[in-house]
């Protein structure tokens, strides 16, 4: 069966497409330099040509702050791009996968974020993606909406390389009143697996169990054995211009596992390498 995955260069991407790959799919890598999901007629030229059965669609804007100041660019990849992807499956007959974002929701839960919980998003990014949920809903008959958070891969800039580039500052405080589930890259493409098996719809596929910017620091130091001086503060002693959900926990109905197991495996991987 074969399989075409957009922004196969990112993150997320190099990670999902040899795990694709293992599990016996025809993966079609594609990225900004084969594939400009911005152009309508590219978009349907393509999936024309090869054909594939499912459609992941990894690539989006996510510069979070950046989208405060540049709308016009996260709508046009987040939103129009998305509409140009959702369009040609719904009309080829072809299954989507869209990777959503916890930043759908406003951050006021209590409980955990069910799959069928009311998006209200508090910033432009969690905005464009959850516009870009509404356009795959309204042109596919196929899909499946994949929200996760907190992502790190071996392949980006993320939270654990950025906390460990850090680790000899003779003060380190990180944010500890927002509470979210952290989930390794490799998770969420294991986890995009399982969801092809089950019916079409929306789902969360994030790490199980959740945590606070500051937990997860300590996690990562405790896992690597680095005696860091690491204090908690609040949200308000590093203003941002984007607004980030204070709570931001999603029901994942145990797709994926523990964060702090899934951790311990990316870390070790990265001590191997």
């Amino acid at each position: 069966m074969a399989v075409l995955v957009t922004g196969a260069k990112g993150m997320l991407g190099q990670d999902l497409c040899p795990i694709f790959e293992d599990a016996g799919y025809e993966v079609i890598e594609t990225d900004v330099d084969t594939l400009d999901i911005t152009n309508a007629e590219q978009v349907k030229h393509v999936l024309e040509e090869y054909k594939p059965e499912i459609v992941i669609h990894c690539a989006a804007y996510t510069n979070v702050d950046k989208a405060e100041e540049d709308l016009k660019t996260a709508e046009l990849i987040n939103v129009t791009g998305t509409e140009n992807i959702a369009d040609a499956c719904g009309k080829l007959g072809i299954t989507l996968v869209y990777i959503s974002t916890d930043y759908v929701f406003n951050g006021c839960n209590t409980v955990p974020y069910k799959p069928n919980d009311m998006p209200n998003p508090i910033n432009n990014y969690g905005q464009t993606k959850y516009e870009g949920e509404e356009a795959v809903r309204s042109f596919c008959e196929k899909y499946y909406i994949a929200r996760t958070s907190w992502l790190y891969g071996h392949h980006g800039k993320n939270f654990v390389e950025t906390m460990i580039s850090l680790k000899d500052k003779d003060v380190l405080k990180v944010v500890d009143d927002q509470i979210g589930c952290p989930t390794w890259t490799v998770e969420l493409a294991n986890g995009i697996l399982k969801l092809l098996n089950k019916p079409y719809g929306t789902y969360h596929v994030c790490g199980s169990g959740h945590t606070s910017w500051y937990g997860f620091a300590k996690e990562i130091f405790r896992l690597m054995d680095l005696k860091v001086n690491i204090q908690p503060c609040a949200t308000d002693e590093f203003p941002r211009p984007a607004k980030r959900p204070a709570y931001s926990v999603m029901d994942n109905d145990k797709i994926c596992r523990q964060w702090e197991a899934a951790l311990k495996d990316y870390l070790d991987l990265r001590i191997e390498a």
